[in-house]
């Protein structure tokens, strides 16, 4: 189905078209997928959900949204990458509480964020440290956080991701440069405090 029929169907919705959305959903379904396959591909092998698993989990949680929240597809898939990195976070807080004891070892910018970019697996405190520099972000800049969760989490390029948040290409460029740079500090700064520790 053409991209504009989407925007269509998505229009409708806002409109009060309830059954709109779930036709949205299974015209898109195969994206959704790909985009939780790149938020479980940083995930722990033996991880509670599946691709699958975290679509429909993801689906519940999208269809009591606003339905004013988007404008468009890539606005659509901005928000729905969004909710699967809160399902992920939320199930990875509740296994941290679980385990019993242990420190939490120290975890540099490069590692969380270059490891989930790479298709690596990244830790509990690696996804945990790179929650909480995202949460930073978000008091600084909502626009740099939602940068961030486009690009890097949703997989969306720079003109998908200009489109989703209403700017220019050339915004998005230079605010890309910004959020890495206020992750590293943030990371940076989280790592001398606990060297300061030892």
């Amino acid at each position: 189905m053409p991209r504009h029929d989407i925007t269509a169907l998505l229009q409708d919705w806002t409109d009060g078209d309830e059954d709109a959305f779930d036709r949205v959903v299974e015209l898109v379904y195969g994206d959704l997928s790909r985009i939780a396959s790149r938020h479980l591909r940083a995930e722990r092998p033996n991880h509670t959900l599946d691709t699958r698993a975290l679509v429909h989990e993801s689906y519940l949680c999208l269809v009591d949204r606003p339905s004013g929240e988007w404008e468009n597809r890539s606005q659509f898939y901005a928000v729905a990458s969004r909710v699967m990195r809160r399902i992920l976070i939320d199930y990875a807080r509740a296994r941290t509480r679980q385990k019993r004891g242990g420190d939490r070892v120290r975890v540099t910018f490069d590692e969380a964020l270059e490891a989930s970019m790479a298709s690596e697996r990244c830790d509990l405190d690696q996804l945990l440290a790179l929650e909480e520099a995202l949460e930073s972000l978000e008091r600084l800049d909502g626009r740099l956080a939602r940068v961030v969760e486009c690009r890097f989490f949703g997989g969306l390029g720079v003109e998908e991701t200009a489109k989703a948040l209403s700017v220019s290409r050339r915004t998005i460029e230079r605010d890309w440069t910004r959020a890495r740079a206020h992750l590293r500090r943030h990371f940076d700064v989280q790592s001398a405090g606990e060297a300061g520790h030892d």
